[in-house]
């Protein structure tokens, strides 16, 4: 994600068959507490489902997202712990 063309936020992942598992997500300290790291999470997880990927959320950050907001959870295999 940029912001005024200065890359702001990035979500890592990595596609397997049929899925998408999300690494690390980022977002630059002077970004911070502006919403985009839930403005980018939304976007990798609407593209997800829209492509009928599976998601698996390994990171943290893309986790917490999910459990925030359930209309997700019909798209996604939580890890084991």
């Amino acid at each position: 994600m940029t912001v005024d063309g200065e890359r702001a936020a990035v979500s890592q992942y990595r596609l397997e068959p049929g899925a998408i598992v999300f690494t690390h997500t980022i977002v630059r300290p002077e970004f911070e507490g502006k919403g985009l790291g839930s403005r980018l999470a939304r976007f990798v997880l609407d593209d997800a489902v829209a492509r009928g990927e599976r998601i698996v959320p390994e990171c943290p950050f893309i986790a917490a997202y999910l459990r925030r907001h359930p209309e997700y959870e019909a798209s996604v295999d939580w890890p084991a712990a």
